[in-house]
């Protein structure tokens, strides 16, 4: 019996190359599909109950009396030479700030606020402008902590040479303790608000989920300003402090059940 012969071809480098390639793809997207593929234990379950919640807000109101008095008094001085204007208007801003000092109002509370220097023209008809002279205006920012020294920081700052006023403001020093009370009127009216609705809809509340506040920022009470004389009136300047207005918002989201 003659042997049987099997022969077969093997592949080229090229062909091996191109099996060993395909091979490799194919367990890549095997993986990569593995990978991808839902988890069922960490998927969100769709039919899962939302937590119910009702959204309110209150607002706290409280007035306080400010404590606190800020005032610019200022010198304008107009003369015909820079040497001129500086002097006068410097030895009337000296005398200002002595009154001041004086009353018992402290250095950290006095601030030069504006300095200034300005050349004065005349014009004629279509000449040459032509210097006339110059003025120097000076101003002072004060801060009066006790207010019953108002009126005179003001009348004696101008009796002292402050020919401008430049508006009165008065504002609460520390607001803190006015903020808490309006904080605390402002969660009881966000609760009452809450429990009505609640109550209408026959549900009730089981807690809290968020809080968020906005605090209105104080606005000062000014009055505006005005220019005087040299001398302050025979007449006392009277003051009016009034009340500042504190505000906080709250705005609360409890869960109900």
């Amino acid at each position: 019996m003659e042997p049987t012969t099997v022969s077969f071809t093997l592949p080229g480098a090229r062909t091996r190359a191109l099996a060993v390639g395909v091979l490799a793809g194919a367990l890549a997207a095997a993986l990569a599909s593995s990978a991808l593929a839902p988890h069922s234990a960490l998927a969100v379950d769709p039919t899962a109950p939302r937590e119910h919640m009702i959204s309110v807000s209150g607002t706290g109101r409280v007035l306080a009396a400010p404590d606190v008095a800020d005032l610019r008094l200022g010198v304008s001085v107009t003369r015909t030479t820079v040497k001129d204007a500086r002097n006068v208007a410097a030895g009337q801003m000296n005398r200002v700030i002595a009154a001041l000092k004086k009353l018992g109002i402290a250095d950290k509370d006095l601030q030069t606020s504006g300095l200034s220097l300005q050349p004065n023209y005349t014009y004629s008809n279509g000449g040459t402008p032509r210097l006339t002279g110059y003025t120097l205006s000076n101003g002072v920012s004060v801060t009066v902590r006790d207010l019953d020294k108002l009126g005179d920081a003001i009348d004696d700052g101008l009796a002292a040479g402050a020919t401008t006023l430049d508006g009165v403001s008065f504002r609460v020093d520390d607001p803190a303790k006015a903020q808490d009370q309006a904080r605390k009127e402002a969660l009881a009216q966000a609760k009452a608000k809450a429990q009505t609705l609640a109550l209408g809809a026959g549900v009730s509340i089981t807690g809290v989920a968020s809080i968020s506040e906005t605090a209105a920022p104080i606005p000062p009470i000014y009055y505006g300003g005005a220019q005087f004389g040299a001398m302050a009136k025979d007449a006392a300047t009277p003051v009016q402090v009034g009340t500042n207005d504190v505000m906080v918002t709250i705005s609360v989201e409890y869960l109900i059940g």
